[in-house]
């Protein structure tokens, strides 16, 4: 898909996309809140795209200030942010302003307007036939080669975790430079699992009955 939100043609057909892991993340162009933006412009970096309900809602505004508090720590981590609603541009402004002069933070990563949803429905955020997107909160982790390496969804009224997004990407950062797995519950500095031992000569060798496939590797730390 190549949308472009500001000439997306026949959005009421537009397909909910159905995209999966490994996917790349289908490009697009649209205005935010930071200027015009193109998703391909962010190859050579990792990038989180997320969508919300809707400005000047609860717990979007709660994520919000959330999110923006933690930039600095994505940006540490060389992942950009973006987000996108069906909310318009000058919707997201009003919102902004309302954020920074109530909590004292700037949202400085960009926003997106999304009113005929030819985004959202590219890729699954909404159904084809919804009117708005006021029910999912989807995120994609995308990786400098445009490629979706994870994605969560969470109900409206549930808002998402900010740790456990850095957590994810500071898995998918330490999978790739260890060439290695993350278990359960794993943080930034624990041990990283092995691949498992596909021959049978390595199985039997092995001294544990599972240190074939429960091997440790390497720590994983944040690079």
């Amino acid at each position: 898909m190549r949308q472009d939100a500001h000439n997306p043609g026949d959005a009421s057909a537009a397909p909910c996309a159905g995209l999966r892991i490994g996917d790349m993340a289908p490009d697009f162009s649209a205005r935010s809140t930071m200027g015009d933006v193109r998703l391909s412009d962010y190859r050579g970096r990792w990038l989180v795209l997320f969508s919300h309900p809707a400005d000047f809602t609860p717990v979007c505004t709660t994520e919000f200030v959330a999110l923006a508090r933690a930039a600095g720590d994505f940006a540490q981590r060389d992942c950009a942010l973006m987000a996108l609603s069906v909310d318009s541009l000058f919707s997201h402004f009003a919102w902004l302003r309302m954020i920074r002069d109530r909590f004292d933070v700037e949202v400085r990563f960009p926003i997106l307007e999304d009113p005929t949803l030819v985004i959202g429905r590219g890729y699954g955020m909404v159904a084809p036939g919804d009117s708005d997107s006021g029910a999912v909160r989807s995120t994609f982790f995308i990786d400098p080669e445009g490629v979706i390496r994870a994605m969560t969804c969470y109900p409206a009224n549930v808002g998402r975790s900010t740790p456990e997004m850095l957590r994810m990407l500071d898995a998918l950062q330490a999978v790739d430079k260890e060439t290695s797995l993350a278990p359960a519950n794993w943080q930034p500095g624990e041990a990283l699992l092995g691949q498992p031992q596909a021959d049978l000569d390595n199985v039997f060798a092995a001294e544990g009955e599972a240190d074939w496939f429960l091997g440790k590797a390497g720590a994983g730390a944040r690079r």
